[in-house]
C-alpha cells in the first residue's frame, strides 16, 4: 500500500479542476461495498486466518481499496478521485494518524517497572489511575503501560481474568471518553469542529458514573476472589518489590501533545494554511501535526532503550492501524457523501430507524446503532457514519436540540467497544500480552458472554439517564 508520502506527488501534480464534492443522493450503496468488506475483514481476518491476516493484512487493505479506487476513477474522473484522496488524507487520515503515532511512541517511552502485591485495593487502584490516564495519553497508552504491571502484581492468583476484562473495560476503553486525546472516535470529532471543551464537559458525567459504578463492581469480585485465595495462594513468582517509575520527561511530552491538540482547536489566524487539491490545511493543524512529530521524534532520541525495551516497544501496532485506517479513510468517502445526503440518498431507510415521523432524532436509537456496530466493527469509522448521518455539523450538534445526538454518538462508539475484542484496537493487545503471561483468557464469544452481562445493565440505565428521560 502507498503511504502518505508516496501519494503527495499525485495529489500535487497539476490537475484539470477539481470535481465538485460528491453528490451523495446519486450515489448508489455499492460504492460502499469496499469500505464494509474492509471492516469485515478486520472483525473476522484474525478469528478466521489468523496467521494470513497477520502476515498480509495490508495487501488484503490495499487491494480492496484499488477495488474502490480504480471504478471510480473511470467514472468520475482522474481529478474526482485526486480530490476524494486528498480530502481522506488532508482532513482525517494524517491528523489522526499522527497523534495516535505521537501518543504511542510517548507513551512508550515512560516504564513502570517492579512489582506489588495483587490485592484488591491495588487492582481497584491500578483500574482507577489507569481510566484517568486513558484520556489523557490514549486508551492505547494508558493500556500499554499499565497491564503488565497489573499482571505480575496477580501473577500468582488463580483468577485473574476478571482483572484482565475489567482493565479492558475501563483502561482500554470507557476511560478515554473524556478528552479527543482518549479515543480516536472523539478525535475525529475533534477534527470534524467538536469543542474539546465540549468533549470534556458533557463526557465527564457518563465517563465518571460508568467509572464510579465498574470500580466498584469490580473491587466486590475481586475481594470474593480473593478471600477464596488468600490462605492458599502460592509463592509470588515475582517478589514484592518497589515501583519504579522511568522514562519521566516523557510525561512533560505528553502535556506538549495537549497543548498542541489544544492550540489547533483554539487558536483561529487569518492566514489559511495551504489548500491542497480543494482540501484546506489550516495553519493551527499544520503547526500542531507538525509539534507532535517534533514530540514524538525528542521522545525517541531521550528515551534509553533499556526503557522501551522494558516495555516491549514494537512499531507493529501502530503500523497496523496505519496501514488499515488507510484504506478506512479512502473508501468511506462515498458513505459519508450519501449519508450526508439524509432522506434523499440510498440510506433512506437506515435513516428512518434513528429518526422519527417528523426527522427528529431517536437519541437512544443513535446510543444503540452506534455502539453495537462500534463492537463488531470499529468504532472510529462508526463514529464519523454517524457523526455524518446526524447531519455533520458540529456546530449545529454541539447545541440546541441536538445536543443529545452528538452525546449519544459519542457515549456508543466509546462505551460500547468495550463489548468484543474487535470493538477496539487496544483490547485485542492487552488480552494477546494476558494470554502470554499464562492468563487463560476467555474465547470471543467467551468475553462478550462477560461483557454484554456487566456492560449491558449499564449502558441500559445510560439509556434511561441521558436519553429516555428528555422525552418526558
Amino acid at each position: 500500500m502507498r503511504s502518505p508520502i508516496a501519494l503527495l506527488p499525485l495529489l500535487l501534480a497539476p490537475l484539470p479542476a477539481a470535481a465538485a464534492s460528491l453528490d451523495g443522493a446519486s450515489l448508489s450503496l455499492l460504492w460502499g461495498i469496499p469500505f464494509v468488506l474492509i471492516l469485515l475483514s478486520i472483525a473476522t481476518g484474525p478469528l478466521l486466518f489468523a496467521i494470513t491476516w497477520h502476515h498480509h493484512f495490508g495487501k488484503i487493505t490495499a487491494l480492496l481499496t484499488f477495488l474502490f479506487l480504480v471504478p471510480f476513477t473511470i467514472v468520475f474522473g482522474f481529478g474526482a478521485t485526486a480530490h476524494t484522496v486528498a480530502h481522506a488524507l488532508v482532513a482525517e487520515y494524517i491528523p489522526f494518524i499522527i497523534l495516535l503515532f505521537a501518543l504511542y511512541t510517548i507513551s512508550g517511552g515512560i516504564l513502570v517497572w517492579g512489582n506489588l502485591h495483587g490485592s484488591p485495593r491495588l487492582n481497584t487502584t491500578i483500574l482507577a489511575i489507569g481510566t484517568v490516564l486513558a484520556s489523557i495519553m490514549g486508551t492505547t497508552g494508558a493500556a500499554m503501560l499499565l497491564i503488565r504491571p497489573l499482571l505480575k502484581a496477580n501473577d500468582n492468583r488463580k483468577h485473574r481474568v476478571h482483572v484482565v476484562v475489567f482493565f479492558i473495560f475501563l483502561v482500554a476503553n470507557i476511560g478515554g471518553g473524556l478528552t479527543p486525546l482518549g479515543d480516536p472516535p472523539l478525535f475525529l470529532g475533534f477534527l470534524k469542529g467538536v469543542d474539546f471543551g465540549w468533549t470534556v464537559q458533557h463526557m465527564l458525567v457518563p465517563v465518571a458514573l460508568s467509572s464510579a459504578i465498574l470500580l466498584t463492581l469490580f473491587y466486590f469480585l475481586d475481594r470474593h476472589y480473593f478471600a477464596q485465595e488468600d490462605e492458599v495462594l502460592p509463592q509470588d513468582p515475582s517478589p514484592d518489590s518497589p515501583l519504579q517509575l522511568f522514562g519521566k520527561w516523557n510525561f512533560l511530552l505528553l502535556a506538549g501533545v495537549v497543548s498542541a491538540v489544544l492550540m489547533s482547536g483554539l487558536w483561529k489566524p487569518q492566514h489559511p494554511g495551504i489548500d491542497i487539491l480543494g482540501t484546506p490545511y489550516l495553519l493551527p493543524n499544520l503547526l500542531r501535526d507538525a509539534a507532535l512529530l517534533v514530540l514524538a521524534g525528542i521522545s525517541l532520541a531521550i528515551t534509553p532503550k533499556q526503557v522501551r525495551a522494558g516495555n516491549e516497544f514494537n512499531w507493529e501496532p501502530i503500523l497496523e492501524v496505519g496501514k488499515l485506517f488507510l484504506g478506512i479513510f479512502i473508501t468511506i468517502a462515498p458513505v459519508i457523501a450519501i449519508l450526508q445526503a439524509g432522506e434523499k440518498g440510498a440510506f433512506a431507510g437506515l435513516i428512518s430507524l434513528v429518526h422519527d415521523s417528523s426527522g427528529q432524532p431517536v437519541n437512544a436509537m443513535y446510543f444503540w446503532m452506534t455502539g453495537l456496530l462500534s463492537a463488531f466493527l470499529d468504532n472510529a469509522p462508526t463514529y464519523l457514519v454517524f457523526f455524518n448521518m446526524a447531519g455533520g455539523d458540529a456546530q449545529a450538534l454541539m447545541t440546541g436540540h441536538l445536543f443529545h445526538t452528538l452525546l449519544a454518538v459519542s457515549m456508543g462508539s466509546v462505551f460500547m467497544g468495550a463489548l468484543s475484542y474487535i470493538g477496539n484496537a487496544p483490547n485485542f493487545m492487552v488480552k494477546a500480552i494476558a494470554e502470554q503471561r499464562k492468563v487463560p483468557m476467555p474465547s470471543f464469544f467467551g468475553y462478550m458472554a462477560w461483557s454484554f452481562g456487566i456492560l449491558a445493565p449499564l449502558f441500559i440505565l445510560h439509556t434511561f439517564i441521558f436519553f429516555v428521560w428528555q422525552l418526558f
